[in-house]
């Protein structure tokens, strides 16, 4: 069956904005009918959530989105016993659910989740595609309208949160950037409703405080933060105001670097 002509589930105006980079909607979609397992990597606030979110209701498929964290383990993922009403049933995981029902399971930063998380996606990341669930007993066959999408930021990891070779080699990957400065600009302006006018300086910023990275912060400013400085623009707020809400105050809690970046910002911005 090819994926790509069943009928989309959703109407266009449904389908969140994405402005496409490089040829990722096309490996999106390849991945899918050909079921394979997709990572994303680039920084954070780049669009990576976004874009599977586009792609997923483009193409008329459920989205089940988990956000990793320090605590998640692999029984989050496929479920757990719980007692209700006095009976012990089994509950399915968001993992397990999407398994079952088809569609794509995003499984954001990735590295942050335990390691135990990693053994359980590797048999649904070769070709078996398959969920073994001990607990139960049951061996999941993933269906054809099942995708695996994982992410993660590689420049905010340390060895401890590295992920495996073995692991990243399961999967087919899309890196992912900040786009170049007219298609940012289109895109924040879209996204807040401020005139472009009003957001090519801020994202003429965001490019300053980018090149800090590295030195004097560990992130550089993000599409989204652009999005949220110009909403409180386009809101009535004045602009350094915004500035400093959105785009400083998030990046940094030392007020040497603070200082810094408000330099930064009255050079560029007037």
């Amino acid at each position: 069956m090819n994926l790509l002509k069943t009928p989309l589930l959703h109407s266009q105006e449904n389908i969140p904005h994405y402005v496409p980079k490089g040829n990722e909607c096309a490996l999106f979609e390849t991945a899918l009918v050909r079921q394979l397992p997709l990572l994303l990597k680039g920084p954070t606030g780049c669009g990576k959530t976004r874009f599977v979110s586009h792609m997923a209701a483009r193409l008329g498929l459920s989205l089940t989105t988990v956000s990793c964290h320090d605590d998640l383990a692999a029984a989050d993922l496929t479920g757990r016993y719980l007692l209700k009403g006095g009976d012990t049933v089994w509950v399915d995981g968001p993992l397990t659910t999407a398994v079952r029902n088809g569609g794509v399971c995003y499984l954001d930063e990735i590295v942050e989740a335990r390691k135990d998380v990693a053994v359980v996606l590797h048999p649904l990341t070769d070709d078996r595609r398959i969920l073994p669930l001990e607990r139960t007993g049951e061996t999941l066959e993933a269906p054809d309208t099942f995708m695996l999408v994982v992410s993660y930021n590689p420049g905010y990891q340390n060895i401890l949160k590295a992920l495996k070779p073995s692991t990243k080699q399961r999967f087919v990957a899309i890196e992912f950037d900040f786009l170049p400065r007219e298609q940012e600009i289109a895109v924040v302006a879209i996204e807040s409703g401020l005139d472009a006018a009003k957001v090519a300086p801020l994202v003429d910023l965001a490019y300053r405080l980018r090149a800090m990275k590295g030195h004097d912060l560990e992130e550089g400013v993000s599409t989204r933060l652009l999005v949220y400085c110009a909403a409180l623009i386009d809101s009535g707020m004045p602009v350094k105001e915004a500035v400093l809400a959105a785009l400083i105050e998030p990046l940094t809690d030392e007020p040497d670097i603070r200082a810094a970046l408000v330099e930064v910002t009255n050079a560029v911005i007037n």
